[in-house]
C-alpha cells in the first residue's frame, strides 16, 4: 500500500473517531515531535496562530528534540484534521 493511500486511510479513521467521541466545538490536544530547531517550532506555531491555541514545548533530555503539546479549541473533525495536514508539511515532524 502506497504512503499516500496509508495516509488516507489514517484520516478517515481518524475522522469517524473524532465524529463518533467528541461533540463539537470540542477542545484537541496536539502532540508533535520536532528536531530541535526553533525554525521548525515557529513553522508550527503560525499554523495555529490566531486560533487561542495554548502552546507548550518542552526539550528532549540530550536536547536533539522537542515537543510540542498544543491545545485549542476546534469546530469539526475536518479542522483538526486540516491542522494535522499543515503541519505535516514542515519537514522532519511526528505528529502524534
Amino acid at each position: 500500500m502506497s504512503d499516500k493511500k496509508k495516509t488516507e486511510e489514517f484520516y478517515k479513521r481518524l475522522h469517524s473517531q473524532l465524529e463518533e467521541d467528541t461533540q463539537w466545538p470540542s477542545p484537541y490536544l496536539y502532540k508533535f515531535i520536532v528536531p530541535a530547531s526553533n525554525e521548525k517550532i515557529a513553522e508550527i506555531e503560525r499554523i495555529f496562530d490566531n486560533t487561542g491555541a495554548t502552546i507548550q514545548t518542552r526539550d528532549s533530555s540530550k536536547g536533539n528534540y522537542t515537543s510540542v503539546s498544543i491545545k485549542v479549541t476546534m469546530a469539526s473533525p475536518e479542522a483538526v484534521i486540516e491542522k494535522y495536514q499543515e503541519v505535516s508539511k514542515v519537514e522532519g515532524v511526528i505528529s502524534l
